[in-house]
C-alpha cells in the first residue's frame, strides 16, 4: 500500500494565510524527507478551508523545492479552468518536476456555491466542462495543429509548449463521489480518486470495480495496475498511545469539519442556495468512518482493514483544522517511522 500526505490547511483567520502557506510547505517538505509516496493539493475559494487555495501555483512551488515525492491534485476543479491553459501549465510543472506530477481532475466542488459563483461559472455546466476539458487537454499534449468546435470552448493553436517532459503525456485520474462515476472509469479502464467513505462501501465499490472492468474485457493485469493506482481518503493522527491520539485530534477534527460547513450555512441563510442537501450521517463527518486515530499499534490495525480491501494508496490528512504544525509534523514523523514499514514489502 502507497501513502501520501492530503495537504488541506484550514486557515480560520485571514491574518494568519502566510503563516498556514509557509507551515504547509514545511510539511510538503518534511513528506519528501521522509520518503512518503505522494502529496495532494486541494482547490477551494473565498473560505479559508484551503489556505493555498490555487493548487497549480501551489504544485509548482513544490516541484521546485522538492527532490522525490510525487505531487498530485484532489483535485483540481476543472469548471474553474481554461484547459489549454491548465495543459500549458501541466506540462511546465511535468518538467520541472522531472514527471512526479499527476493530474487529478474533477468537475467541481459539490458542496459550495459560492467556489462557482465567484468565477461566473453554472455549476450545472461543471460535468460536461470537466468532459470537454480533459478531452482537449489530452489532444494539447499529444498533437499539433488542434482545431476544437465544441460547447464551452472553440480554439485552433499550432503546438502547445513546452511539450510535456512525461510521455505522452502526464499521468491522469479522476476524483469520483458517487458509484456512477466510478463505474464509468471502470469501463474505461482507469483508476479514480475515492472520497471518505465507510470501509463496507469502500469494499462494495472496490469490489464492483473490479468486476465492471472483467466484463468489459480488461485483464487480470491491467485491473491490478489500475487497483494500484487507484486512491482512498481518511484523515489521520498517530500518537505514542491512544488518549493522547484522542486529546490531541478529536477537537481538532470536529473544528474542522465545523469550519468546512460554516460558509455553505452562511450562503444559505443569505441567498437560499446549496448545491447539495444531506441527508442523514454522511461518513466525511462522522470519527468512526473519517479518523484514523491512535497509537501506531491502533493505526495500523485500522489501517490493516482497508488494505485487505485491495486498493493502491491512502490519502491522508494529517494536519487536522486549527491544529499547530509541530503537533501535526510529530503524527506525521510517528507514522512513517512506525506504521508506512508495516506495509511495505519484506526485504527477502
Amino acid at each position: 500500500m502507497k501513502f501520501s500526505n492530503f495537504l488541506f490547511p484550514a486557515s480560520m483567520d485571514p491574518g494568519k494565510d502566510q503563516q498556514v502557506i509557509d507551515e504547509t510547505l514545511r510539511e510538503a517538505h518534511l513528506c519528501d524527507e521522509l520518503g512518503m509516496e505522494m502529496l495532494w493539493l486541494a482547490e477551494h475559494h473565498f473560505d479559508g478551508i484551503c489556505a493555498y487555495v490555487d493548487p497549480v501555483t501551489f504544485a509548482a512551488a513544490l516541484a521546485a523545492s522538492t527532490k522525490q515525492i510525487h505531487i498530485g491534485f484532489a483535485v483540481a476543479q476543472m469548471s474553474l479552468h481554461h484547459p489549454i491553459r491548465m495543459a500549458e501549465q501541466m506540462a511546465l510543472i511535468d518538467n520541472i518536476s522531472k514527471g512526479r506530477l499527476v493530474v487529478g481532475l474533477g468537475r467541481g466542488t459539490a458542496y459550495n456555491i459560492y467556489d462557482y459563483q465567484g468565477y461566473g461559472i453554472d455549476p450545472a455546466e461543471a460535468y460536461e466542462r470537466l468532459i470537454e476539458a480533459e478531452e482537449l487537454m489530452i489532444k494539447a499534449w499529444t498533437t499539433e495543429n488542434l482545431e476544437h468546435d465544441g460547447k464551452f470552448w472553440k480554439l485552433r493553436l499550432p503546438l502547445l509548449r513546452p511539450r510535456p517532459y512525461t510521455k505522452p503525456h502526464p499521468f491522469m485520474i479522476r476524483a469520483c463521489a458517487s458509484e456512477a462515476a466510478m463505474l464509468d472509469m471502470a469501463r474505461a479502464g482507469r483508476p479514480f480518486l475515492m472520497n471518505i467513505q465507510t470501509n463496507e462501501v469502500t469494499r462494495q465499490r472496490m469490489d464492483l470495480y473490479r468486476k465492471t472492468m472483467r466484463e468489459s474485457g480488461f485483464d487480470e493485469k491491467t485491473i491490478a495496475r489500475n487497483v494500484d493506482d487507484t486512491w482512498v481518503w481518511r484523515n489521520i493522527f498517530v500518537a505514542e498511545t491512544d488518549a493522547e491520539a484522542e486529546r490531541l485530534a478529536l477537537d481538532a477534527f470536529r473544528t474542522q469539519q465545523e469550519f468546512r460547513q460554516a460558509m455553505r450555512k452562511k450562503v444559505y441563510e443569505e441567498q437560499g442556495l446549496l448545491l447539495k442537501q444531506e441527508s442523514g450521517p454522511v461518513a466525511r463527518n462522522q470519527v468512526q468512518h473519517s479518523l484514523l486515530c491512535g497509537s501506531p499499534e491502533t493505526v495500523c490495525e485500522a489501517i490493516a482493514e482497508i488494505d485487505e480491501i485491495g486498493v493502491g494508496g491512502l490519502i491522508l490528512v494529517f494536519r487536522l483544522g486549527p491544529m499547530p504544525y509541530e503537533v501535526a509534523a510529530n503524527s506525521i514523523r510517528l507514522f512513517m517511522s512506525k506504521v508506512a514499514p508495516q506495509f511495505r514489502p519484506k526485504a527477502p
